[in-house]
């Protein structure tokens, strides 16, 4: 029972049906959180864990859980899951993939009549990708103690007036069950890699051994508006022209810690972005990465030097707002061995690998043991509309996710 297989196919048709539900022109998805479409995912998530004999709660803060019983239920269950909101121009496979490839364990389990010693639940994660509300990671941020209930109820839409707390009731995902606190005897979560290791390498498996940290911020420069054609070069304090030096030093940053250091300028606002009005106010995003915590505070350091040496140069002013930290995460030794000697007895190639981006299971890593599982996306993209994979490889990760949860939930 150690080298079972699962059912690619139908894992495959699930995946395009549920990518049905928001698809774009381009072949991709738009379900952003607790939109309209997102509540259409879910309700189809749910029927099809409901015909599996999964019973399924949701939590304050739209959490799913879908759990098929084990011989002992007063163990803790051995989680899976991953997320089905989206971003505006997502792709088919992004976050979709590790939930219905938990659904398919299920499935495969039931075709088998396998009982696991220990509950299995399968997870969807409330609002991931942090498009259309911020931070990411929010719904397993919560679950994992990071963010508060209220606070997050609170938090306001990017895109609107609503809240999240309003679109939650709205969608009817406002569910009763308290928010984590609960044991999880294991966390595992298949995904794309989104990036280009494994196609590179020609590895069908990533095993994850960490998470790289990452720390955001927020940035606004404030200069003086003035006019375009009255007002003299050596006079101006031109927000625009500071913070364009900075986006420059934010990617000598990225470029002076390699190989792993990535920096990213992601957003930029200009006020009052009139063609003959000199900028007075710029607001922009930087996204820091790299696994080992030491160096990402060195490019803390770096950023916030830079910056401040840049606006007084330009004889403007710099806030700096740290919006976002969280430290490189190392996943459970147990569990990655598990995770490794699934590939090796489903005579996979695979690799060790760590995550760039982030995922639910960064937080989830605070409150249990836990693990990732990579396949590759065709080029390494993801997050636009055109991301692809090969159903091969879905059906491969699946499998070595199935035995991986085995070998934990009858441990």
């Amino acid at each position: 029972m150690r080298n079972l297989k699962v059912d690619g196919d139908r894992l495959w048709a699930s995946l395009m049906e549920m990518a049905r539900i928001g698809a774009t022109p381009k072949g991709g998805n738009c379900r952003l959180a607790l939109s309209d479409l997102d509540a259409e995912g879910r309700r189809l998530f749910i029927r099809w864990c409901e015909e599996a004999g999964c019973t399924v709660t949701v939590d304050r803060v739209g959490n799913i859980f879908a759990r098929r019983p084990g011989r002992n239920p007063d163990l803790p269950p051995v989680m899976t899951g991953s997320h089905l909101d989206t971003q505006p121009t997502g792709g088919r496979f992004d976050g979709v993939y590790g939930v219905l490839a938990g659904l398919e364990v299920v499935r495969t389990l039931n075709d088998l009549g396998y009982e696991t010693e220990a509950p299995i639940e399968v997870a969807v994660w409330t609002n991931e990708e942090g498009a259309r509300f911020s931070p990411a990671m929010m719904g397993s941020g919560v679950f994992a103690g990071i963010f508060g209930v209220d606070e997050t109820l609170a938090k306001p839409d990017n895109f609107g007036p609503a809240t999240f707390g309003e679109e939650l009731r709205r969608i009817g995902f406002a569910g009763e069950a308290p928010v984590g606190g609960r044991p999880v005897k294991a966390y595992f979560e298949a995904h794309i890699e989104q990036g280009p290791i494994l196609e590179d390498e020609g590895k069908t498996i990533g095993v994850v051994t960490a998470a790289q940290g990452q720390r955001w911020y927020e940035i606004t420069v404030t200069g003086q508006e003035s006019h375009a054609g009255t007002t003299p070069m050596r006079k101006r304090q031109d927000a625009l022209v500071a913070a364009a030096r900075m986006v420059e030093a934010v990617n000598r940053i990225g470029h002076a810690h390699p190989p792993d250091a990535v920096a990213t300028v992601g957003a930029l606002q200009v006020s009052p972005n009139s063609r003959n009005t000199i900028p007075g106010r710029v607001f922009f995003t930087v996204d820091f990465r790299h696994p080992v915590d030491a160096t990402l505070s060195i490019m803390d350091e770096e950023l916030k030097r830079e910056c401040r040496g840049i606006a007084e140069a330009a004889r403007v002013t710099v806030d700096i707002t740290d919006f976002w930290y969280f430290p490189p995460t190392p996943f459970e030794k147990r569990l990655v061995d598990s995770v490794r000697s699934a590939a090796k007895a489903q005579g996979l190639p695979h690799r060790d690998i760590i995550s760039g981006a982030g995922h639910d299971a960064v937080y989830l890593a605070r409150v249990a043991p836990t693990a990732m599982v990579f396949v590759p996306c065709k080029g390494g993209i993801s997050h636009n509309e055109i991301e692809d994979a090969k159903k091969e490889d879905l059906e491969a990760g699946c499998a070595v996710l199935l035995n991986a949860i085995l070998a934990e939930a009858n441990a």
